[in-house]
């Protein structure tokens, strides 16, 4: 069964749904989670590619465990609704991705994603990812609060950037049942308007570098997510000074000191 504590963060968490657009930022650990909530982001989303980063591994390489392990760690450390990412659901079968879902909120999410692509079959067909997504679904709306299913689909990151495919497979993955629909990888305002204008349900896009935030909500965008970016802005911080210090003895970005009693205290 799930706490207070649980059902007052999906409430929040469909609220947020349905109100003004919002950012949705993705901590890679404990220590980024905490920080983000201090500067005031009212939701947080897990990153596989940045949890996988934190255990020395590549995007894909963690388990069903030790991502529930790290929702877990961020649920109790945080007052914020947080959504999982799920990947595929750790498995083809539909029950599988069921069974993430089940797993992501025993583990304290509110939300969480699943993809129609995994490193094996590539991209599933359409009605096969459609009945993945009806699984979760299930799932999703049988616990007893509001669990916000996302419904990915990966054409553009996967090197097969055909819109109207992608549109075609979030209609049928609104159709299902999903919570809230997702196509990484969508690169331009004109792509972005498109999607959002072809389904019912509130859109999450991926940050666009050379997009502002006012105009990827302007598309129609309700939800924005970083996906593993910001683990990268850190990790480029860390290797770029740490070569400036191999390279030329330039200790002068170890100055750096954040405010971890306003963050932490």
């Amino acid at each position: 069964m799930s706490s207070s504590r649980q059902h007052r963060k999906a409430q929040e968490f469909a609220a947020l749904h349905a109100a003004e657009p919002f950012l949705i930022p993705n901590p890679w650990d404990s220590g980024s989670a905490r920080m983000l909530e201090a500067l005031g982001f009212a939701a947080l989303a897990t990153t596989s590619s940045g949890l996988a980063f934190t255990l020395g591994r590549l995007d894909g390489s963690a388990t069903l465990d030790e991502v529930c392990s790290h929702v877990a760690e961020i649920d109790r450390l945080t007052e914020l609704p947080i959504s999982a990412d799920l990947e595929n659901g750790y498995g083809a079968r539909p029950e599988d991705a069921a069974q993430a879902i089940l797993r992501a909120a025993e583990a304290g999410a509110v939300g969480g994603s699943i993809e129609d692509w995994d490193p094996e079959h590539g991209l599933y067909d359409r009605e096969q990812a459609a009945e993945r997504v009806h699984a979760a679904a299930e799932a999703a709306h049988g616990l007893d609060f509001p669990f916000a299913l996302t419904a990915r689909a990966e054409n553009h990151i996967r090197g097969n950037p055909h819109l109207e495919d992608t549109i075609e497979r979030l209609q049928a993955f609104q159709a299902v049942g999903a919570d809230v629909l997702y196509a990484p990888g969508l690169r331009n305002v004109e792509e972005i308007t498109a999607v959002c204008d072809a389904v019912s349900k509130p859109v999450n896009v991926h940050s666009v570098p050379h997009l502002t935030v006012l105009q990827i909500t302007a598309a129609g965008a309700q939800r924005i997510s970083v996906g593993g970016a910001l683990t990268w802005v850190a990790a480029m911080a860390v290797a770029d000074a740490a070569t400036a210090m191999r390279d030329s003895g330039d200790l002068s970005a170890l100055a750096a000191r954040p405010p971890l009693e306003r963050w932490f205290g």
